[in-house]
């Protein structure tokens, strides 16, 4: 049970879970410690029911109805009475709204709500997860009526009060799957004071020209927060026809933009801005691909397509090469992670997984979209208006001290002070690049740092070591950056931007307002008159708090997806062997990734070998007390794919040592995958049982011991051997005409 006040989560044993559901809000208190000083409680009332449906599978046992949740965190079956099955046949999948809550001695009861149809449809797994995980995914009929109602393109009365930049050769550099497109880009000479230097424009996209403040569209807009991004699928904030259309910035059409002109100086700071709205017209619509082709040669055939831009895009590459040297001096943490990418067929079968690679040209978009973001936040602060920042906060005392202990133990010879700045992470990175355990000491400061958030309290970007940041450059896609935009326009007409009234967070949001809460009480970094808290302040905090939120969700959504999607695929390849490299050491074993399919899977400690393991938490790492063997990021492993459990989004592997032979499997997975949803062969069980249960080791003080699997696995070398011997001492026994010890 996770708490309120941040204190460690609350244990509730499986009596305790009988009355109460995941996302209940309930009232507990500790009635015991276990052995490693954890909580134990008990519910002593139940305060709010979750109003969140709940989704799975309808099945039928011994003539009793009832949908085995597709979450587990449910841990119950709930019935269904027949009158209240409608269409929905065995084995589909269904939303379910409770009727009873559970109790005690008694299951809870509900009803189908809505039939979302065969487990193996295609794209299944995305209708599952927007309803797992509450992304609206239907617009209002308002919305959609006020959508239809807008123009198809810009009129003569929207060029009002504008500047003309259509020709200016401004285009849209994106990836080749784009189907929106937020920013354009331009760049020219210029001097600025004495020295050589550029004009950058940054234009985006006019959301804020057709979403009036309050408006069904805007709404719809702020309840979504943001699109959510699936693999072959995009739940926009936006209606289509604007974030598609009339908002996005498509080739050799008029557009209303926003724009931030800039001037840099050679040594890539930014001299001067300004912002003003504009009409452009997009040139061209260009992908990182062909950028970077086009800036890899210049008299190639890319380039030669592409004359009249090539001089616009070496401005582009040279600019970037100034903010980029700005960055480093800066001391920005930069950090390249592999981002892969899912590709499947019309079916929705994932047909292979790639690496995303980068190139300038993704990085060239990145920089140019910094500084406009970086202008805005100055914008905003000088102006001393309302806003929302983009915080990235420094690491905290706990995770501070953990990164201390990590390189004293590796040996680095650089640390951090009690008061860090990006310069020393990244100093730290660039020592030890050429390490063998390079990965493991990046993965270890990424991981140290906290997350991102939406506030009108700016405490700086950490990460990208800048006094203040925003999100400016992406309207269509994120309702921060449409609120960035009212602001701008409000200052620039030398008024006042009100938010509407907004509704509050919710209780899922506590932990996030937990945080924000500790930092609006540091007075430290507050002035006096922001710490009054104003009305307008808390609607500017409330604003922020959702969006954050809502950004978390929809990233717990896409990875939802990814994973159900990867376990799919990786049932194909049940019984192969992978090389790849350990991305994490825990106390219960290691996460390894595949170097040919970029996939995660978890090797359990009881898979490691025949002795006693110890989690290093100073090192991260596992290591064997009798051979010393270690298992840290980074390490190199071989694996076979031993068991993909789809309903818990899992996939175990075996550690497969050199020269050992593999055990012949009977296709026990297989077969049981078959079977309906938590089910095993011959045994009805709740949902939650059988093929998602793993043996937890019992562990003492920093020690995982090693636990033999049961002797009927084919799986088990040690099982067989058990079975063997056992045979063989019946059989002797037997000879001398004496019964068998037991």
């Amino acid at each position: 049970m996770q708490r309120d006040d941040g204190q460690p989560d609350l244990y509730l044993p499986p009596n305790e879970m009988r009355a109460v559901l995941h996302k209940d809000r309930v009232k507990a208190r500790v009635v015991r410690y276990d052995r490693k000083g954890r909580p134990e409680g008990r519910v002593t009332e139940i305060m709010e029911r979750s109003p969140h449906p709940i989704i799975g599978r309808l099945l039928q046992e011994g003539g009793v109805w009832l949908v085995a949740p597709e979450d587990k965190r449910y841990g119950q079956d709930v019935l269904i009475p027949k009158h209240a099955i409608g269409a929905a046949r065995t084995g589909q999948v269904v939303v379910v709204e409770l009727t009873e809550p559970p109790a005690l001695f008694g299951q809870p009861v509900g009803r189908v709500k809505e039939v979302l149809g065969e487990i193996d449809d295609p794209g299944m797994e995305i209708e599952i997860a927007v309803r797992k995980y509450g992304v609206p995914h239907a617009f209002s009929d308002e919305a959609l009526a006020l959508a239809r109602a807008l123009p198809d393109g810009v009129r003569a009365a929207d060029r009002r009060d504008r500047v003309d930049l259509t020709d200016v050769a401004l285009v849209t550099i994106d990836g080749e799957d784009a189907r929106d497109f937020d920013d354009a880009v331009y760049c020219e000479s210029a001097r600025v004071g004495r020295g050589k230097g550029w004009r950058l424009l940054v234009a985006i996209a006019d959301v804020s020209a057709y979403v009036e403040t309050g408006s069904a569209i805007d709404i719809d807009a702020y309840d979504r927060a943001t699109s959510v991004y699936f693999p072959r699928r995009v739940i926009p904030m936006l209606p289509e026809k604007l974030s598609n259309g009339l908002c996005s910035l498509n080739p050799e059409v008029d557009r209303l933009c926003m724009v931030c002109d800039m001037l840099i100086t050679a040594k890539g700071q930014v001299h001067a801005y300004q912002f003003y709205p504009a009409v452009m017209h997009s040139h061209a619509r260009l992908t990182y691909t062909e950028v970077a082709a086009i800036l890899a040669n210049t008299r190639g055939p890319q380039a030669e397509q592409r004359k009249p831009l090539l001089p616009h895009l070496l401005n582009l590459h040279d600019v970037y090469g100034a903010l980029l040297k700005a960055r480093s001096e800066r001391g920005a943490v930069d950090f390249e992670t592999t981002e892969t990418q899912i590709l499947c067929d019309e079916a929705g079968r994932i047909e292979k997984i790639v690496a995303r690679t980068r190139n300038d040209a993704h990085r060239l978009i990145e920089e140019a979209m910094l500084a406009a973001n970086v202008c805005s936040a100055d914008f905003i602060a000088q102006s001393e208006h309302h806003g929302l920042f983009r915080v990235h906060e420094g690491p905290t005392p706990e995770k501070k001290e953990l990164l201390r202990n990590y390189l004293k133990a590796t040996g680095v010879g650089l640390s951090i002070s009690d008061n860090p700045t990006p310069g020393e992470f990244q100093r730290i990175a660039q020592a030890t690049k050429d390490r063998p355990d390079a990965q493991q000491i990046h993965t270890m400061l990424l991981r140290s740092m906290q997350q991102a958030i939406y506030t009108p309290v700016n405490s700086g970007h950490f990460g990208l070591a800048f006094e203040a940041y925003t999100h400016f450059t992406s309207p269509i896609r994120r309702y921060p950056d449409l609120l960035v935009h009212r602001v701008i326009k409000a200052i620039l007409s030398e008024g006042r931007y009100q938010l509407p009234a907004l509704p509050t967070p919710g209780e899922a949001h506590a932990k996030l307002a937990r945080r924000l809460a500790e930092r609006v009480a540091a007075p430290q970094q507050r002035p006096e008159k922001v710490r009054k808290a104003s009305a307008e302040q808390q609607a500017w905090e409330a604003a922020g708090l959702h969006c954050s939120a809502n950004e978390r969700r929809a990233d717990e959504a896409s990875r939802d997806v990814e994973a159900w999607l990867k376990c799919k695929y990786m049932r194909e390849h049940l019984g192969e062997e992978f090389a790849g490299v350990v991305s994490a050491a825990t106390g219960f074993g290691i996460f390894v990734t595949l170097d040919a399919m970029y996939v995660e899977g978890l090797v359990h400690i009881t898979e490691l070998g025949g002795e006693y393991f110890r989690f290093d938490e100073a090192r991260q790492e596992l290591r064997g007390e009798r051979t010393g063997i270690r298992y840290a990021i980074g390490t190199r492993v071989r694996v076979q794919v031993s068991r993909v459990d789809l309903d818990g989004r899992r996939i175990d592997f075996r550690l497969v040592h050199e020269g050992q032979e593999l055990p012949v499997r009977v296709g026990r997975e297989r077969a049981s995958e078959a079977l309906p949803k938590g089910r095993k062969a011959g045994k009805p069980t709740k949902h939650g049982a059988g093929l998602s249960d793993e043996p937890v080791a019992p562990s003492g003080k920093g020690r995982a011991a090693l636990f033999s699997p049961p002797a009927s696995s084919s799986s088990s070398p040690l099982g067989s051997l058990k079975a063997a011997v056992k045979k063989a001492v019946a059989k002797a026994t037997r000879k001398q005409g004496k019964k068998p010890r037991r």
